[in-house]
């Protein structure tokens, strides 16, 4: 790394300040491009005054200053400017305001920096001089991995940062010219490594909180000319479901891995992809304690040694530490020394001014050096394990099992935590103490405490109920075997980390005590069937729909008490944010709320049947479904996905609507004469209608072709960038588009038949801007368009038009309205099953209606619901359709 002249930025330091200096040498790399965003980049010379300018705001004195962590250029700025003026960083996630709240409590930051409740960046300047005792090596203080809010932070100093900058930039051979982009969080130490490596290097930052499941992020790392990423082994599995190896990248250089162990097998094919594609994979190993990065596997040796965490990084070295377990020669404790090992931990605000209390690293793995120079970790000193990025200690884990009377053996596999218990032999019970009951359930209790102790999502643990426990000749656990279980089946049944569906997805809401992101994984991965559920997933990426929206959102509301706004695109973790005061007061009250687009669905089935029977008059239900299948559309299928995502879910969401609707029409066409081809086909009213006669199905028929066009629009590369980057302007255009039909501007009607497919898409683009309003502007602009067009649709059937509009009003701007949990509840099930009311319903009330109409809507209704129920387990029944792997887009059911 060449010697840079050093620009001081702030030249008043006190003389004892000692300062990172990769952070005071911005304007050494002059009008190169530091920061890259969505909206303009950012020159080093012009980072460098804005760094400037912040570390004049903080000032010489020494402060602790807590920074909310984001990739963004604020953040950058501050973190980058304390570094400079020698203040002690406090690193939290930005995204995480429990752990803000948490940390600022624990430690009493002199400044807070972070964005207000308007999303404007603040410095908080909470003393002007420190309360606290800051030690001058002292730079940053970060969460260890897993333990994010933990009061047990990472000392390191000053030169930790740069020595392990320098390091990194060695060996990934980082250029000025490079482009990286900011895959990862910055207050993870991985993600900080990135942005440190770079700016010391005069490389650009593409500044972006995107993931690689989106898109966007690749339209952007093209424009941006992105050279690198960084990803842990989950990017690895979104990197696949987006077609990463198809991708064309022209100026990708490499990818760095680390985060956890990538399988050997994955390593090998990732690195074969950048062999064929022209760039290098970088696997590495690191922990917080060492800045970073300890070792790096060189990309000529990830081929044929994939299972090798590699060579340690430059000015860094390894030892083996001799473990009586594992008496194999080189085999050992692997222990780390170098520049970068931090200073210690710190517990309290008084640790702050503790000096260096550890020379060297004992990482807590047990490592074989090889004869080709290359360190492989084969295990676990302490059996702490790092699953999905989380550590885990086992031994704590078996000892929360104990306290509930469950005797147990646990051990972490691929990624994976298995817990072997015991059958309990004097009660003739599977697992003792208070869980009682069966194997299957009891396997399905100790999963969700196992999940709910440690944070992992249930996918990850592995419950196994045995005879006993295996154990060694000497009378130890041998933890290898239940290692082995892995590839077992779970309690004597197909293996699977997913919970059974047989249970209600209210089961795992229903327990007792407070909620925690466990609890709500088992909730989505349940109702969803889906077992890739993690704290970081939402509805949307989840792949859920309109039907299992209604099913969600009501069990969401009873467990929560209240319904977030927005909570369909939240990440499960953030539902857990403390509600606004009149939601705690309607929970308090044992009152709810309901979505009001599930409200009026409900509504709007019992006014469609409830009219066709004559028990009232009621009309306008249909159309305003159509407004509100554009708003579902919108909300569940037009998301952040790839475009070729998008539409296989398209593709979907039409199956899922057209095959229960053929499978009616074909068993009614078998068993009675009213019904053609035509009706089967669904193309009955595109026909010129006899004596009168309306095509009972042509709302589904107008549905399903607005969906096939829509999808067929969205394929198209032009138009999915457009739908991109004007959300609410195409829909709005194709409102327009589609009131050329509505007022037959071309006078068709007078010579042809215009079937309703033709005429009602105006309503579906209504309802699908409806969902894309984000400003009042918007919202006010897309209600003015219903209340000018909507009228003298039906001419003399004012009431008609009042109800289509009265809807569509509250759709816009009332998300949800007040509720109880019986009325949420019928409303739920009418909602869900709406689809099958609406294609059941012509069969069932003729026969009863002359008897009593109010019977014979109740009648039309049960069937329709018990259709729904069956069709819902048939799905289920069938893999290829029930397990959305790829998840499942939004079906705008009527």
């Amino acid at each position: 790394m060449p010697k840079m002249r050093q620009v001081l930025i702030t030249p008043d330091l006190l003389s004892a300040t000692t300062t990172v200096p990769f952070a005071r040498r911005l304007a050494e790399f002059g009008d190169r491009t530091a920061l890259l965003t969505r909206d303009g980049e950012l020159s080093y010379r012009q980072l460098a005054a804005r760094v400037a300018e912040t570390a004049a705001r903080l000032g010489r004195e020494r402060r602790l200053v807590l920074l909310a962590g984001a990739n963004t250029v604020d953040a950058v700025v501050t973190y980058l400017a304390a570094l400079a003026a020698g203040h002690p960083v406090l690193l939290v996630p930005g995204d995480n305001g429990e752990a803000v709240r948490s940390l600022t409590a624990a430690y009493d930051p002199d400044v807070v920096a972070g964005p207000d409740r308007a999303g404007e960046w603040v410095l908080d300047e909470r003393r002007a001089v420190s309360a606290h005792t800051l030690h001058p090596e002292l730079a940053l203080l970060l969460s260890t991995s897993g333990s994010t809010g933990s009061p047990k932070l990472v000392r390191l100093s000053h030169e930790n940062l740069q020595a392990n900058a320098e390091s990194i930039a060695a060996y990934l051979g980082i250029r000025d010219g490079d482009r990286a982009a900011t895959t990862l969080p910055m207050h993870y130490c991985y993600g900080l490594s990135v942005i440190n490596s770079n700016l010391l290097s005069g490389a650009g930052l593409i500044l972006t909180d995107l993931s690689v499941a989106d898109s966007c992020f690749w339209d952007l790392f093209r424009e941006g000319r992105g050279t690198t990423f960084a990803g842990v082994p989950y990017t690895f599995d979104l990197l696949d479901r987006v077609g990463f190896d198809a991708m064309d990248l022209p100026h990708l250089r490499y990818v760095t891995q680390a985060g956890g162990r990538l399988a050997p097998e994955r390593v090998a094919q990732y690195a074969a992809l950048g062999e064929r594609d022209g760039w290098q994979l970088f696997v590495m190993y690191g922990q917080t304690e060492a800045t970073a990065r300890m070792a790096y596997l060189p990309p000529n040796r990830a081929a044929d040694r994939p299972e090798a965490i590699g060579v340690p990084i430059p000015g860094g070295s390894f030892r083996l530490r001799p473990h009586p377990d594992w008496p194999e020669p080189d085999t050992g404790e692997l222990v780390y020394s170098g520049p970068n090992v931090m200073l210690g931990y710190a517990e309290a605000p008084s640790d702050l001014g503790l000096g260096r209390t550890v020379d060297e690293l004992h990482t807590g793995d047990i490592a074989r050096a090889t004869q080709d120079g290359l360190y492989e970790v084969v295990s676990r000193v302490s059996r702490f394990a790092k699953i999905l990025g989380l550590r885990i200690d086992p031994q704590r884990i078996e000892s929360m099992l104990a306290a509930h009377g469950v005797i147990a053996q646990c051990a972490a596999a691929d990624d994976q935590l298995v817990v072997a218990v015991a059958r309990s032999t004097d009660t003739g019970r599977d697992i003792g103490g208070d869980l009682g009951g069966d194997s299957g359930a009891d396997a399905k209790r100790v999963r969700r405490l196992v999940a709910g102790e440690c944070g992992l999502p249930p996918r990850a643990v592995h419950v196994h109920v045995l005879p006993e426990l295996p154990r060694l000749a000497s009378g130890k656990p041998d933890y290898q075997a239940v290692r082995d279980l892995i590839g077992t089946p779970v309690d004597g049944r197909a293996k699977s980390a997913a919970p059974s569906h047989a249970a209600s997805p209210s089961r795992a809401a229903a327990q007792p005590g407070p909620v925690g992101p466990a609890d709500l994984c088992l909730l989505y991965a349940e109702i969803l069937d889906r077992p890739d559920v993690t704290e970081d997933s939402s509805f949307v990426s989840l792949g859920g729909d309109s039907l299992s929206y209604v099913e969600m959102s009501l069990n969401l509301e009873q467990v929560l008490g209240h319904l977030p706004p927005n909570w369909h695109t939240l990440p499960i973790r953030d539902l857990l944010q403390p509600p606004p005061t009149k939601a705690r007061q309607w929970a308090t009250a044992r009152r709810r709320t309901l979505e009001t687009s599930i409200a009026l669905r409900a509504l709007a089935i019992v006014f469609i049947v409830g009219s066709h029977i004559h028990v009232f008059h009621i009309k306008g239900g249909a159309h305003l479904l159509l407004t509100v299948a554009g708003f579902n559309l919108a909300r569940f299928h037009l998301t952040s996905a790839e475009r070729r995502e998008r539409i296989r879910h398209g593709w979907h969401s039409i199956a899922r609507i057209v095959v229960p609707s053929l499978a009616w029409i074909a068993l009614l066409l078998i068993v009675t004469d009213d019904y053609g081809l035509s009706t089967l086909f669904l193309f009955e009213s595109f026909l010129t209608p006899r004596d009168g006669h309306v095509a009972p199905y042509w709302f589904i028929e107008a549905l399903v072709c607005i969906l096939i066009a829509v999808v067929a629009l969205l394929g198209l590369r032009v138009v999915d960038r457009l739908e991109r980057r004007f959300p609410f302007g195409l829909p709005m255009t194709l409102m327009a588009i589609g009131l050329l039909s509505r007022y037959d501007v071309f006078g068709l009607r007078e010579r042809m038949h215009l079937p309703s497919a033709v005429v009602v898409p105006w309503l579906f683009a209504l309802g699908w801007a409806a969902a894309k309003a984000s400003t009042v502007r918007q919202r006010l602009l897309v209600t003015a368009a219903a209340l000018v067009t909507v009228p003298g649709f039906f001419p003399g059937e004012p009431a008609r038009e009042g109800l289509i509009m009265a809807g569509f009003v509250l759709l816009v701007w009332v998300p949800s309205v007040p509720s109880l949990g019986p009325v949420n509840r019928v409303a739920g099930v009418l909602a869900g099953s709406s689809l099958y009311i609406y294609l059941t319903h012509w069969q069932v009330f003729p026969h009863i209606e002359d008897f009593s109409g109010w019977l014979a809507l109740l009648a039309s209704v049960a069937f329709g619901v018990a259709y729904a129920t069956v069709a819902a387990r048939v799905t289920r029944a069938l893999p290829s359709v029930g397990r959305r792997r790829h998840g499942a887009a939004a079906v705008p059911q009527g």
